[in-house]
């Protein structure tokens, strides 16, 4: 007789210790939230309206599994202007977000017991998805003296004959680096090299502070690379929960068929809000990626006149402050400030295995707040390191 316990996938799981740091804070009211990376802007006002309009229209049944025909002719249009990405709308998938996006990407290629490789530090919900899969996550370092970009050698050092699929994000989270277009070349001549699959999570691309940041897939001569996209940060949209992949027609059939059992389509009134956001005006994005380049220079000015060593964030809304120097580790500095300090960041050690000396700031949150809670978490590192 098989025994009723839950799936030992499952029970392994751990928790995103960012969820940790979430409920943490939930006690305490007056805490100065730092640790989501939830944009403080509302949804633009045209793309509620597509909404009221699809459900004043009736447009709430089922749709095609792989999205809209309307909104992905739009997205062929965004990746190519935007990304240059040539494709075809039989090449995108519209996923429930892109979380549900990459995990069935990975679900379409890996078996029992194959090699993820995953940035350290990284979001946590790669290692979830990886361990719900049965597969095995391996770290490769990103180094300060390198401002968190991954180099080619230090993930060829991490390559075995299991290795199966290479996970890059730019920009980055919870990094908030860019990986430059010759970096990515090195990177994915090494992948060729190894034949492995290339998930690229670029759902950031918007995101920015200088130049826009390359996309991997107008460099993969062979196929290998699925990219990965998102509605959420761009547009303030992260209930929505709109995401799309795009990659050679061979594997995106494969990670189709992996989508159809999860999720039998996505919202249909939230497909033609996206419909709204990729083809309405774009103002609303440069106003938003203007408003994180404000806080970002903000913040890192903080850390700068107090002294603290950073990640120097260039894309998405997210820097790495170095916590070490309060001699304490990530976890307890993290409490301590939430219970003394009232602000709430995330442990390093919740991004990866080595990464415990850092501690994630969101600059998704107003001026305000973190011009207080920069300055609370700074002083902090050095008023408690001294004593």
């Amino acid at each position: 007789m098989t025994s009723r316990s839950p799936s030992s996938a499952i029970q392994k799981l751990p928790r995103s210790g960012i969820r940790v740091v979430y409920d943490e804070a939930n006690n305490y009211p007056d805490c100065i939230r730092l640790e989501v990376g939830e944009p403080s802007f509302a949804t633009p006002e045209h793309i509620k309206a597509a909404a009221a309009e699809a459900i004043a229209d009736n447009f709430t049944k089922y749709t095609p599994n792989a999205g809209i025909f309307d909104l992905r002719e739009a997205l062929v249009e965004k990746l190519a202007r935007r990304n240059g990405i040539t494709t075809s709308v039989e090449d995108i998938i519209v996923t429930p977000g892109a979380v549900a996006g990459i995990y069935t990407s990975l679900a379409g290629l890996v078996n029992p017991g194959d090699e993820v490789l995953l940035a350290d530090p990284s979001w946590p919900n790669y290692l979830q998805m990886t361990l719900l899969l049965q597969a095995k996550a391996v770290y490769y370092p990103l180094r300060l003296e390198h401002d968190l970009v991954p180099t080619a050698e230090d993930i060829e050092s991490r390559i075995t004959s299991r290795s199966k699929v290479l996970i890059l994000n730019s920009p980055g989270n919870p990094s908030g680096a860019i990986i430059p277009e010759e970096r990515l070349q090195e990177i994915l001549d090494v992948a060729r090299k190894y034949d492995l699959w290339v998930i690229s999570d670029e759902v950031y691309d918007e995101i920015y502070f200088d130049q826009p940041p390359p996309s991997l897939q107008p460099l993969d001569t062979d196929g290998r690379v699925l990219s990965a996209f998102s509605f959420s940060k761009s547009y303030s949209m992260t209930g929505w929960r709109v995401g799309y992949i795009v990659g050679a027609p061979d594997i995106v059939k494969n990670i189709l068929r992996a989508q159809e059992p999860t999720s039998s389509c996505v919202n249909a009134i939230a497909q033609k809000a996206a419909v709204a956001a990729i083809t309405g005006d774009q103002s609303c994005v440069a106003e938003m990626r203007a408003a994180y380049a404000r806080r970002s220079m903000l913040v890192t000015g903080i850390l700068d006149d107090h002294g603290v060593a950073y990640s120097r964030p260039t894309g998405a809304f997210y820097t790495m402050i170095d916590v070490s120097p309060s001699g304490m580790l990530d976890v307890d500095f993290i409490s301590r400030m939430i219970s003394e300090r009232r602000v709430a960041i995330v442990p390093g050690s919740a991004f990866g295995p080595t990464s415990g000396n850092f501690a994630r700031v969101s600059l998704a949150a107003s001026e305000d707040d973190l011009r207080i809670g920069i300055t609370r978490v700074a002083e902090a590192i050095n008023e408690w390191g001294s004593a």
